[in-house]
């Protein structure tokens, strides 16, 4: 299977039915000089899941300009929601404010600003949605504290996991090594059930079962 002619299909498919388009997101976006953000059938899924578990408590690691935090912001913020999102760098971050203020959504939102595997050591509570998308090379070292921060039935989504096998950019093929460590680590984790669907450059979803951590 071709996965980008599938995917091409399929976003045009729901073009007239996109809302927040990655293209139009970062065209409004002033700063140029950002970490990819999720492609445009990403955040459709991930709006998606948010509706399906009437999600309302939601950890994101890895903001970028924030194109994934305002997609399920626009899903969450009607049910008092509420997504703590993290991203390492501070002038990226600062984008990611103001993009959250032009898009109305910015009272659903808490940024912090900060090296992610210090910050959620420091975490507590029960998330219902944790979405992972930040360097990779952080992918293996963040999945304990992601299933320890997970409420029962709760989900953890990862972006990217397909990084071993799609047509890969040369640049980007260091981070091979680690999200194979991550995927391997997630498939022999009795504590989740999961699968990887073939979106974006492959999506892992995960279900923690096990509320006796």
């Amino acid at each position: 299977m071709d996965i980008e002619r599938v995917n091409q299909y399929i976003n045009g498919l729901y073009a007239t039915r996109t809302n927040l388009s990655k293209t139009k997101y970062s065209e409004e976006t002033a700063l140029k000089d950002f970490t990819p953000t999720i492609d445009t059938e990403v955040a459709r899924f991930l709006k998606f899941i948010i509706h399906l578990t009437n999600a309302r408590n939601i950890l994101e690691i890895g903001t970028s300009i924030g194109y994934s935090t305002v997609s399920m912001a626009k899903e969450i913020i009607n049910n008092n929601g509420k997504i703590t999102t993290i991203e390492y760098d501070e002038v990226v971050a600062k984008q990611a404010l103001s993009n959250f203020a032009r898009e109305n959504v910015d009272r659903a939102i808490e940024l912090k600003i900060g090296d992610a595997w210090k910050i959620l050591p420091s975490l507590s509570g029960q998330y219902d949605v944790i979405f992972l998308d930040v360097d990779k090379r952080l992918y293996p070292a963040l999945y304990e504290d992601c299933i320890r921060l997970l409420k029962p039935d709760g989900i953890l989504i990862a972006d990217d996991t397909l990084f071993p096998v799609v047509d890969l950019d040369e640049k980007w093929r260091y981070l091979i090594p680690y999200i194979k460590e991550f995927n391997d680590l997630v498939i022999h984790d009795d504590r989740v059930m999961s699968t990887i669907l073939p979106i974006g450059d492959g999506v892992t979803i995960a279900i923690r079962r096990d509320a006796d951590l």
